[in-house]
């Protein structure tokens, strides 16, 4: 999934706004009378021949100046229209446009680093870093009592400031309507088509650019009097310790140190009972915490996404654990019990941790008989494939393989599986549920990917082209009444918060999230600041992003913004100590990494921040982080926007294990209702619910291991009457 939207970014870079689409000769204002305003401003050949002589220039600031840039920039020509702001972008766009080596266009910003003034050591402060550039840039920006932006920029990289050069040069002067007028998209005839490690510096253009912009928006908001939004809580990782801010991230990190006598509780009954545990991301902060310190004395525990958990518990009974506790949603204990049987351990006890029904919004919403219509619907337009999520019950896979042919799929490999499958099977229409906003997510990336060059459109998948993606797009169908509580609530107002508070930050987002948040990231990950994919995505993204940053060796702050449930800190939070601690003797550097939870106003207590005498404000280098409000209820969801945890996820309570584990084995009778369900029951064709539920998901197993899909599923597709859903062993 994370390469396929890596490589649909670059549609982007495709086209321009109208913005930049007007004539490129400029109308000149010069009251020469020899000036001859039909000749062309601006001459590619010449500029070609002369890059010492910059097409933009920044006037040096007089003696008595009080701005260290100038108020005005020297044109030798402006165009007739109000808003010279165009003219500007589109005679830089033009100029590099006009250099048709990349030799010449490296040497042009080079040339420009050497124009632009360096920041004194008083502005080369961690407030004014921009983030998400190779190199460090400083920006600092203000507004002037005409109204007009100040911009100031500086780099520790020549080619950056270069590039600063040539944004300051558009920007500064400019009324902050012009500043915000612009999208990011409108630079994208900017990338300068740099070779090798150079390339990143690219997203340069971009993180600058949204850096003004975000600093735009906060000094007219300040001019106005207009209140400043609330930040989101947030942890900071340091290599010396972890600070919160906000009573809902103290919340996190209290149990990210967990208590060691219930660490050494668990471990003790676990050894003694050969008992294994398998635990969704999504877990308790509490119950994560302990699993995470107590898998340093039992091999057997492990915490990951759905899929892997049911793999993980076969490799346990494999390894002699007599019973297997599932800690999840009751779709994820009946896959395992499902699996373990299928792989010949019927013996081993699985268990889950509530004596009541565990449930998952989005498995109910593929549970109903309106979902079984839209499969009917599907059955009647041969050849049809159905790509079930891997979060559904087992009992609905079985029912959907008998309407129509079934694959499974998760989050990170549903777009190979799709592309896979249409490459495979002429004329094929595909079926896609139960999420909604996954499936509007893929269309809409199919959409981005259809704008590629069929050499980018290789590259993903090496069956397909421009030709072949859009014509699937019309035979691609998907559910449009599922979704993930928590995934939905991802709405406007936390994607409004996070355009105005966080648009320069690292931006992370499970393809379920609605479509704001789908874009917001999408257009992040354009920029190389975001993430769009599985919960594994997001946790390698931050990985990667933190590895670099120690690479640089240089101070740094990196805020990434958790579009997923806040479960995932704990994990986040290992991984990203155990890399700042590997780090510890190597460097100098002082890496801060910042996890925010993006949670709707509505579900934040309304206590003040003085009220609080444990809250204390947190300063890392010169940056001032203030302490906020926690979340009400200790959940943070509303019905605005930004959900924190999952309540179906929260019935796996550390009491529950430690019950759970102190009974087994001779009080399996007072357990019965943990017990993970056995399947009895048949299909309408007579067969078994387990074997033929989970069918699609070894189909999928296939899929993963050959990159193909099976050959019986094939079969089914294109002869879908032929009685031929027969069970699968496990291998």
């Amino acid at each position: 999934m994370d390469s396929a939207v890596s490589l649909a970014m670059k549609s982007a870079s495709v086209s321009s706004s109208s913005f930049l689409a007007g004539s490129p000769f400029l109308i000149s204002k010069n009251k020469n009378p020899n000036f001859n305003s039909k000749k062309p401003f601006f001459n590619p050949r010449r500029a070609a021949r002369f890059f010492s002589k910059p097409l933009i220039s920044l006037q040096s600031p007089g003696p008595t100046s009080q701005n260290p840039l100038p108020s005005s920039f020297s044109y030798s020509a402006v165009t007739e229209t109000t808003d010279p702001l165009p003219c500007k972008l589109h005679q830089l766009i033009s100029e590099f446009q006009s250099l048709p080596e990349q030799l010449d266009r490296l040497n042009r910003l080079l040339h420009y680093s050497t124009l632009l003034p360096r920041l004194p050591d008083s502005s080369r402060v961690d407030s004014n870093r921009v983030m998400g550039c190779t190199a460090r840039v400083w920006l600092e920006a203000t507004l002037d009592q005409d109204n007009k932006m100040r911009f100031r920029a500086d780099s520790d990289s020549e080619i950056t400031r270069g590039f600063c050069y040539c944004l300051v040069s558009v920007f500064d002067g400019a009324a902050p309507e012009e500043v915000l007028r612009v999208k990011t998209e409108d630079l994208a005839a900017l990338n300068v088509s740099l070779v090798g490690r150079e390339r990143s510096r690219v997203n340069t253009w971009h993180n600058v650019f949204v850096s003004m912009q975000k600093r735009t928006k906060a000094l007219v908001a300040e001019r106005q009097g207009q209140k400043p939004f609330e930040p989101f809580p947030s942890l900071i990782v340091t290599k010396d310790g972890l600070q919160a801010k906000g009573s809902y991230a103290e919340a996190q990190a209290r149990y990210l140190f967990p208590d060691e006598s219930k660490v050494e509780e668990l471990v003790n009954v676990l050894k003694e009972k050969k008992i294994g545990i398998v635990a969704h991301f999504y877990m308790d902060p509490e119950v994560q915490g302990v699993l995470t310190a107590a898998q340093k004395y039992w091999p057997h525990i492990y915490i990951s996404d759905s899929l892997v958990m049911a793999d993980t518990a076969v490799k346990m009974a494999k390894a002699g654990c007599q019973f297997i506790t599932v800690l999840g949603v009751d779709f994820m204990s009946e896959n395992v019990r499902a699996i373990l049987d299928q792989a010949g351990f019927q013996d081993v006890g699985v268990y889950r941790m509530s004596g009541e029904r565990i449930g998952c919004s989005l498995a109910d919403a593929a549970a109903t008989p309106a979902y079984m219509n839209y499969l009917e619907a599907a059955s009647t337009n041969p050849p049809s494939l159905h790509v079930i999520y891997i979060n559904t019950s087992l009992e609905t896979k079985a029912y959907a393989h008998e309407l129509v042919p079934t694959i499974t799929c998760t989050s990170s490999n549903v777009v190979q599986t799709i592309l896979q499958a249409f490459a495979q099977i002429p004329d094929l229409n595909i079926w896609y549920g139960p999420d909604s906003y996954m499936g509007a997510n893929i269309t809409e990336l199919f959409q981005q990917i259809a704008m590629m060059s069929d050499e980018e459109i290789a590259e993903i998948h090496p069956k397909h082209n421009k030709d072949s993606i859009k014509s699937l797009l019309p035979r691609l169908h998907y559910y449009q009444d599922g979704t993930c509580i928590v995934h939905h609530l991802f709405g406007h107002e936390v994607v409004e918060k996070i355009n105005e508070m966080y648009c320069d930050a690292f931006l992370t987002a499970h393809l379920e999230v609605p479509g704001e948040m789908f874009s917001l990231a999408m257009e992040a990950k354009k920029r190389g600041m975001g993430v769009v994919g599985s919960t594994k995505n997001i946790l390698d993204f931050i990985k990667e992003r933190v590895q670099e940053a120690l690479d640089r060796d240089v101070d740094d702050h990196l805020q990434f913004v958790l579009g997923t449930e806040s479960g995932m800190v704990t994990s986040i939070i290992a991984a990203v100590c155990n890399l700042l601690g590997s780090a510890k003797s190597s460097g100098n550097s002082k890496i801060n990494v910042e996890i925010v939870f993006p949670v709707s106003s509505d579900s934040m207590t309304k206590s003040s921040i003085s009220s609080s005498s444990n809250l204390k404000s947190v300063t890392l280098g010169d940056v001032a982080l203030r302490v906020i409000p926690g979340v009400a209820s200790g959940e943070g969801c509303s019905t605005n926007g930004g959900c924190a945890s999952c309540p179906y996820m929260k019935m796996n309570s550390l009491s529950s294990l430690l019950k759970v584990c102190h009974q087994l084995p001779h009080g399996k009778n007072n357990l019965k209702a943990y017990e993970a369900e056995r399947f009895k029951s048949q299909t309408l064709q007579g067969k078994s619910i387990a074997d033929v539920g989970c069918e699609p998901i070894l189909h999928m197993r296939h899929f993963q291991a050959k990159k193909e899909l099976p050959e019986k599923l094939v079969n089914q597709v294109i002869h879908p009457h032929s009685g031929n859903c027969k069970s699968m062993s496990l291998s």
